[in-house]
């Protein structure tokens, strides 16, 4: 599996070299990835089916427990099976749709880095590689969505679907290290027998909230559900691929994969079976003032997501068999309308449904797979979208404590979406022909194979459940439950009151057709104060954010370098005061008060230099002082043993004392000393900071430190650095990379000064 994940990569990257040369067939070679992984899942689905998993795992970083670890099991087989699958009809479509564009090569190569992060993602064992594929979909996604970056519209909407989903990424890495810290392994096979070991843990509903935020900002759950119809800015392959098949359902395998080790509880199981059940009801009525297909199709997609969270949130068996079949049949049924929608947009130069009539005579084929996906839709026997229903409706009826208000709510939001489908898969193809941008004609065969392949899957499997996905089912209710399902996928269920309540669904939704211009006179969505619309929760965050940026960079870089150097002084000082206070607890100072006259002598004169360096008046008497402390430093390296340091710090004390003479005559005569109360801050820092110093010093001589380094140095200074000189051996030979470095920006400084100096003073000025 990590051999394919990295073919995946390798492909993506040399696709834009192959399009550039194959531009007019390239649809046909695309094609070929996505297929080549898809016949690669399916050899592995009689393994899978009989019961057994295979696992790959290479160390990556093993002292962290981070390791590239894959598990192909029921659940991400699945997933792995509908990513090759309908990322197959979607590039097989981009090749035509997308062939006017004209950076339609990076646009392969954005969407193959796609597929393969949604591929290793659901393949991944370990929580820190599944993050890494995580955010990896989340930049690739970014890319996709703002792909039409020549619009503003697009920069914004991408713009913030990252923010949404990187702001939920970040809490899914949050949860995943304390997750981390209470299992001591990142493994997610290893999750298994821990339930009760992490729901017990002190740590456990910080584990729930983060882990939490992170899928339910990635599958578009309320609040943040309204990244997802903005992103419909994107072409609409991405709106078909990531929108509806693959990265939306990214949150959702992540809480069916931790359901069984991290679930089981009222927190995690009501948290998520309220937030799906709000995130149905809520997005599906705001379908009825849209007239954009895409924008239809993403909030009946939203309201399909929060169905899957709601089941997962139940928990019973059937409610997972719901679970399963409903996200098979969402996978194929919203695929097909997409394509379906990107076709008519790019057929007549439109998406607006209420200019759309007429179009089955030009379009026969795309109006044939358009109706099979949207009898799927809206749960129409034969088809697989019916059984998905019919399952979700009964495993609703089970429930004791939330059963009336769910069916209910259920209810209504399929009704939304009958209403929805109608728009979509029909008004466009019924009625009487209406002129539109472009003449309407049939779309390429690139175009319509992957839609109609798609449709025609959701009947097939509709009418043989139990040939195409019944074995599956039991595998991945294992990985979600650990346990096998008792029930068996069957079409027909006889008249009963799940029936009567599929007839109601379909009833209410063609009333809610029927009634759509009244409500939308009277619709107060449009006038919803901003408290109540998530939305502008995000726009007045992202502006408060930004102001604030602006005053802290007002604050922090304000051109001066003495605030500069405080800033960075203080921001090291403190943390590393409380860390030597912390030290000391454990290990006592112990200072070492005896001290020679020569010490006593010194250490008097570096005081008084100091004191006369920053109160005088005169550069000269400031610079004849710093000469001093510099002198006074270098007898110190000679009292302790050190004469090679002291007499490098002699050259150079000269040498700064000479420079300084000599620019002396140059510089503008001295003003006068800064305000009292910045020389009064400056000390108070200085002074921090020199007793932080010393006392670094006395802790660190308070107790006996290895030698070891030291005896290492001194042994091989001679036979390995050919040198005597145990300093000067290390600066060149043991350090001389180190070495070569600081003269590099010395070098680099240098020149940096000589090039402003000639700048300044309009002439060629002498090194």
């Amino acid at each position: 599996m990590l051999g394919l994940i990295a073919t995946g990569f390798l492909a993506s990257a040399i696709a834009p070299v192959l399009y550039k040369r194959y531009r007019e067939n390239f649809g046909w070679i695309a094609v070929l990835f996505p297929l080549y992984m898809f016949f690669g899942f399916l050899s592995r689905y009689p393994e899978i089916a009989a019961g057994n998993s295979v696992r790959e795992s290479l160390p990556w970083v093993p002292s962290l427990g981070i390791n590239f670890s894959f598990l192909l099991d029921g659940l991400s087989l699945t997933f792995a099976l509908i990513i090759s699958l309908v990322g197959a009809a979607v590039f097989l479509f981009a090749g035509a749709y997308m062939k006017g564009y004209r950076d339609a090569g990076r646009f392969y190569l954005y969407i193959g880095v796609f597929m393969t992060s949604m591929l290793g993602l659901v393949l991944a064992d370990n929580m820190l590689l599944l993050f890494v594929f995580w955010e990896l979909t989340s930049f690739s996604s970014y890319l996709l969505i703002g792909f039409n970056h020549h619009k503003e519209s697009s920069r914004k909407s991408a713009l913030q679907a990252l923010l949404v989903t990187g702001g939920g990424g970040l809490a899914l890495l949050a949860g995943i290290l304390l997750l981390g810290s209470v299992t001591g392994t990142y493994e997610i096979s290893s999750f298994y027998d821990m339930n009760r070991i992490i729901t017990s843990s002190a740590l456990y509903p910080a584990i729930v909230v983060l882990l939490l935020l992170g899928a339910f900002t990635k599958s578009a759950q309320l609040p943040f559900h309204f990244w997802l119809p903005n992103a419909m800015e994107a072409p609409t392959p991405v709106s078909a691929y990531l929108h509806s098949a693959t990265m939306v359902k990214a949150g959702i395998y992540l809480i069916a994969r931790l359901n069984h080790e991290i679930g089981g509880t009222p927190l995690w199981q009501d948290t998520v079976l309220i937030t799906g059940a709000v995130t149905m009801l809520f997005t599906a009525t705001l379908a009825f003032r849209q007239t954009d297909l895409k924008k239809l199709l993403a909030y009946s997609t939203l309201s399909v997501l929060g169905t899957l969270v709601m089941l997962l949130g139940i928990g019973s068996e059937l409610a997972i068999k719901a679970f399963f079949i409903y996200l098979i049949a969402h996978s194929l049924y919203k695929g097909t309308l997409f394509l379906v929608a990107g076709t008519i947009d790019h057929e007549t130069g439109t998406r607006d449904v209420s200019k759309l009539a007429g179009l089955r005579k030009a379009m026969p084929v795309t109006a044939a797979a358009a109706a099979l996906a949207s009898f799927s839709m809206m749960g129409v026997i034969p088809l697989i979208g019916f059984i998905g229903k019919e399952t979700v409706y009964k495993a609703i009826l089970e429930l004791d404590r939330w059963g009336l208000p769910l069916i209910g709510a259920a209810v209504l939001a399929n009704a939304c979406v009958v209403m929805v489908t109608l728009l979509v898969g029909f008004r466009p193809f019924l009625g009487k022909a209406k002129e539109t941008p472009r003449q309407a004609h049939e779309a390429p065969l690139k175009m319509l194979l992957g839609p109609s392949l798609l449709a025609v899957l959701g009947l097939l499997i509709g009418l043989f459940p139990d040939f195409f996905i019944s074995a599956m089912l039991e595998q991945s209710a294992r990985n979600i439950l650990s346990e096998e399902l008792s029930l068996k996928i069957v079409l027909w269920h006889g008249f009963n009151l799940v029936l009567i309540l599929s007839f109601v669904t379909l009833l209410l939704g063609g009333l809610f057709y029927a009634l759509r211009p009244v409500v939308l006179r009277y619709s107060f969505f449009s006038s919803l104060p901003a408290l109540f619309k998530p939305s502008s929760w995000y726009e007045s965050a992202l502006k408060g954010m930004l102001s604030f940026a602006k005053l802290q960079t007002l604050i922090l870089q304000n051109g001066y370098l003495r605030n500069y150097t405080i800033v960075i002084v203080l921001a090291a000082l403190i943390p590393a005061s409380f860390a030597l206070y912390r030290a000391a607890e454990e290990v006592p100072i112990i200072p070492d008060y005896s001290i020679t006259f020569y010490e006593a002598a010194l250490g008097l004169i570096i005081i008084i230099s100091t004191g006369l360096l920053i109160t005088s008046t005169s550069r000269l008497k400031s610079i004849v002082s710093l000469g001093v402390m510099g002198f006074s430093i270098g007898i110190i390296f000679v009292i302790y043993g050190a004469p090679d340091v002291a007499l490098t710090t002699f050259a150079i004390e000269t040498l700064n004392v000479i420079l300084f003479v000599l620019v002396l005559q140059k510089l503008p005569k001295f003003l006068k000393l800064s305000r009292s109360s910045n020389r009064i801050r400056d000390a108070v820092i200085a002074s921090g900071i020199g007793v932080f110093m010393t006392l670094v010093v006395l802790f660190a001589t308070s107790f006996n430190i290895s030698t070891e380094l030291k005896e290492y140095f001194a042994a091989a200074s001679l036979p390995e650095g050919k040198g005597l000189n145990v300093v000067n051996v290390i600066l060149v030979d043991f350090r001389a990379l180190d070495t070569l470095g600081e003269i590099t920006v010395l070098t680099i400084a240098a020149i940096g000064v000589l090039a402003m100096l000639k700048t300044a003073t309009g002439r060629k000025a002498q090194p």
